[in-house]
């Protein structure tokens, strides 16, 4: 009988260290599950996540490791895949491209020109090849894009401004931009070095014709690829900074139809120019030349661009968008809603 309760008690205390270690563990699993969810859906840092679940920062970074190593954001990662990949595909089908490359936000409402760029500077650094003679545009998305750009030597590079420069040299100014491009592949940048808008015809042809100009511009005729991005035109805002738009010739441009512009060129919802003196007078190479391009890149994001995106899509026909999912659904949104 002695033995018995003996055995009785060994087996309690048995079972009571088992059940302790079943509570830990169960802790611990959502102590885990809830730093991974902080982590990859809420966007926190380590630190935040530390200071809200009470351990230190060390205990986060195993914890996360542990949740990958048991593949328990598996689930969640590639749920968020399956809407980007289902988007990317739905633009692909409404628009004719040959690719659609979506970057995934953190949350609706955030920036979406750090993500673009990262997207945008990962797919050049895939995509430029040597012997291969790419046009550039300019604006913040494509600035921001460089430092994701992975640089590398390439061969018989040749990198071609479509647009004359700013009044006031800014952070993103054209000539900027396409001289920093060149430089990651060690290519050859040619500069169209003037303003971005003149004061007349006769001045542009001038320009053209007799100051060495109309070498740039013929490169534009056989150009590899074009890389792009738009602007809108409910502010205009780095237009107007660089001093050629006024707010009469920008209410002008809206009175008429005009969603946005590509290289300063302003068209409407329908991808068309609009009838605007200023269109005459940019220091630019046409639409036609960059529609000749096999490669044409068009990358922007943004609630106030998407009625220029739209309008991009006819007036340059892009075979490769690269944008945000929001600015995604919207684009799908209102293209559906105007069929």
């Amino acid at each position: 009988m002695g033995r018995r309760r003996q055995s009785d008690s060994g087996d309690s205390r048995g079972a009571s260290e088992t059940t302790e270690q079943v509570v830990s563990e169960s802790r611990t699993d959502r102590l885990r599950i809830r730093a991974a969810w902080m982590y990859f859906v809420e966007q926190m840092t380590q630190n935040e996540i530390a200071d809200v679940l009470g351990v230190g920062r060390v205990t986060i970074v195993r914890m996360l490791a542990d949740a990958r190593s048991r593949n328990e954001v598996k689930i969640t990662i590639e749920s968020e895949l399956s809407e980007i990949v289902r988007l990317e595909r739905a633009l692909e089908r409404t628009f004719g491209l040959q690719q659609a490359l979506v970057a995934p936000l953190s949350a609706p409402n955030a920036d979406p020109i750090p993500a673009i760029a990262a997207k945008t500077g990962a797919f050049l650094s895939d995509t430029m090849k040597s012997g291969m003679r790419v046009g550039v545009g300019w604006g913040q998305t494509l600035f921001s894009s460089l430092p994701f750009i992975s640089a590398k030597s390439l061969a018989d590079f040749k990198v071609i401004s479509l647009l004359g420069g700013v009044g006031v040299v800014r952070r993103y100014n054209p000539a900027e931009f396409a001289w920093r491009f060149a430089q990651i592949f060690q290519g050859d940048g040619y500069l169209i070095p003037t303003p971005a808008v003149v004061d007349s015809v006769e001045t542009k042809i001038a320009l053209v014709e007799r100051c060495g100009l109309q070498e740039v511009f013929e490169m534009a005729n056989v150009l590899d690829a074009v890389l792009l991005s738009v602007g809108g035109i409910a502010s205009a805002t780095t237009f107007s900074r660089g001093g050629f738009l006024r707010e009469a010739d920008r209410e002008a441009l809206l009175a008429r139809g005009a969603v946005g512009d590509l290289l300063f060129h302003f068209f409407d919802r329908n991808g068309d120019l609009v009838d605007h003196p200023i269109n005459s007078l940019v220091m630019s190479v046409d639409v036609d030349r960059l529609r000749k391009a096999p490669i044409r890149i068009l990358t922007s994001g943004g609630e106030e661009k998407t009625e220029a995106l739209l309008g991009a899509m006819t007036l340059v026909a892009p075979t490769i968008l690269i944008t945000d999912e929001e600015s995604a659904r919207r684009m799908l949104a209102a293209h559906g809603a105007s069929q």
